[in-house]
């Protein structure tokens, strides 16, 4: 192993190695209060999916407020999870996962109180520091007990796991949301009752050892990689609509972020407890997959955000058809990170499933960026599920490679660095791609009213009024219009997700492979 990882980076393996491994049974015990609230965390996201484009209707937003209700939970897990991973190194970790349940259950329950768009936004903020606990420690608490050979079987279940709540999110988002007696609020409350529950299992059945050691938590560094990442995010949400790209205030925005990261990196550098260990990144691996889930992250919040708008905006289907119609990906991706988990555990080797996953995406995306509104179902269905087999083999197994590669006093922090890269890279993705939507919506519907002569021009913008519309309230030539300015718009971010997709094969190609090691950490 010294000759693909850096003095520094595996210190203290030998302090962990005459600890008794868990059996099956103790090791699916300890996990089920963390599988419960992973899918909580999960559901939190693709349960409002479906509903968005009628909770943004019902607040009257527009499009950057839809695009800002996803990517202000993004953002907020983005921030916090270096954090959540540094205080797993430093705190008791089952203590770590139910505070970040508390969070989410309060950001979930004032969502579901909001009145107007600003502040459901709010409310997202809080409940994505919650999800980026959970998301940032079940990858840590599963390293703490499963060796990486045997961590592959488990990492299968957590993408079950994430497989079923993002196919149950949608579907029990929709029904909600259709049921006239419920509406779209109860999206937010019905997640609280699972996360008491996995508090309650929390509690009962994991059981981890905790280091007492002086702690140091690098308020500093958290601080300023949350103001660098915000202000990207402000940046891409607003340029081409409400100043130029190539503007002062750009200039400023991405000079701004630009100057904060080289202070974040400064302070990182020189803090006794990093939030990031820069270090980490002497090791090729690390550096590597970092690199490659922020490009997933692109490809892996766009298919999930956008589609929604294609199906209720496009295709005029309710939002419980919606999530029914989206289950073709989800299938693909609970298939491919079963699959792969279990084959991985039995021969300890990862990158093909790694590469072929890249294969798959960037074959699924641009597929589907040759989908429109009246693009016959099964076409959109087989793309949808060549997108969700990608997924699946990278996403985990990103996180696995990069585990296999520190020392359990760096366990947390290394894994919280890769779903760090992945959800800053969904964050700025949905923010940017939310923006190009956007526009090419306003494009295609000025093209179609054009072409419809007179009669069109003098329909103006059809009483859109630039938020997302209301099909059965649009006049009758109109409605066709908007239908197919959407699914066209839809259709090109998919497409111009595709290149980052691209990005993240290439860089897989040169991780090195290194057999996944039977000790435990």
């Amino acid at each position: 192993m010294a000759t693909t990882t850096p003095s520094g980076v595996r210190d203290g393996d030998a302090g962990e190695a005459g600890r008794t491994p868990m059996t099956h049974r103790q090791i699916m015990e300890a996990l089920s209060g963390l599988m419960l609230g992973m899918f909580v965390a999960i559901l939190s996201s693709t349960i409002v999916s479906n509903a968005l484009p009628e909770i943004i209707t019902d607040l009257g937003g527009g499009q950057s407020a839809y695009t800002w209700v996803v990517t202000a939970s993004l953002l907020a897990m983005t921030a916090t999870t270096p954090l959540w991973g540094k205080l797993a190194d430093l705190f008791s970790k089952k203590l770590l996962v139910q505070l970040s349940l508390v969070v989410y259950v309060i950001g979930s329950v004032v969502a579901g109180l909001s009145q107007s768009s600003g502040m459901l936004i709010a409310c997202r903020v809080v409940q994505g520091i919650g999800v980026g606990g959970l998301s940032a420690l079940a990858q840590i608490v599963m390293a703490a007990m499963i060796s990486p050979r045997e961590r592959g079987r488990y990492s299968g279940y957590l993408g079950a796991v994430f497989a079923v709540a993002t196919v149950g999110g949608p579907l029990l988002g929709g029904v909600i949301t259709d049921t006239d007696w419920l509406g779209w609020r109860w999206c937010f409350y019905v997640g609280v009752p699972f996360a008491v529950i996995a508090l309650i299992v929390l509690q009962k059945t994991l059981r981890l050892p905790v280091v007492r050691r002086e702690v140091k938590v690098d308020w500093s560094g958290a601080a300023l990689i949350s103001a660098a990442v915000s202000l990207l995010l402000i940046w891409v949400t607003f340029a081409g609509d409400k100043y130029d790209w190539m503007s002062w205030q750009t200039a400023v925005m991405v000079g701004g972020s630009v100057m904060l990261g080289a202070l974040f990196v400064a302070v990182e550098s020189r803090a006794a407890e990093p939030i990031i260990p820069l270090r980490l990144f002497r090791n090729r691996t690390i550096t590597l997959a970092s690199l490659a889930s922020l490009f997933v992250g692109v490809a892996m919040f766009a298919g999930t955000v956008f589609f929604s708008q294609y199906f209720q905006l496009a295709r005029d289907k309710s939002p419980t058809m919606s999530g029914v119609m989206t289950i073709p990906m989800i299938a693909g991706l609970f298939v491919s990170s079963t699959v792969s988990g279990q084959i991985i555990t039995k021969t300890g080797r990862w990158k093909a499933w790694l590469v072929g996953g890249g294969v798959l995406v960037t074959a699924g995306l641009g597929l589907l960026g040759t989908i429109r509104y009246d693009t016959p179902y099964w076409h959109v269905a087989l793309f949808m599920a060549v997108l969700g087999l990608g997924i699946g083999m990278m996403m985990q197994n990103l996180v696995l490679c990069t585990q296999n590669q520190v020392a359990p006093r760096d366990l947390g922090a290394a894994s919280s660095v890769v779903t760090f890269f992945r959800s800053l890279g969904g964050a700025v993705g949905v923010s940017a791609l939310g923006a190009v939507m956007g526009n090419k919506v306003t494009e295609y519907v000025k093209e179609g009213l054009a072409a419809l002569g007179p009669k069109g021009a003098a329909l103006g913008s059809g009483g859109t009024g630039g938020g997302i519309p209301d099909l059965d309230k649009l006049p009758a030539p109109v409605r066709p219009v908007m239908e197919s300015a959407y699914g066209h718009a839809v259709g090109d971010v998919f497409l111009y997700s595709a290149p980052f997709a691209l990005l993240a094969l290439l860089v897989t190609l040169f991780i090195r492979e290194v057999a996944l090691k039977n000790a435990t950490h």
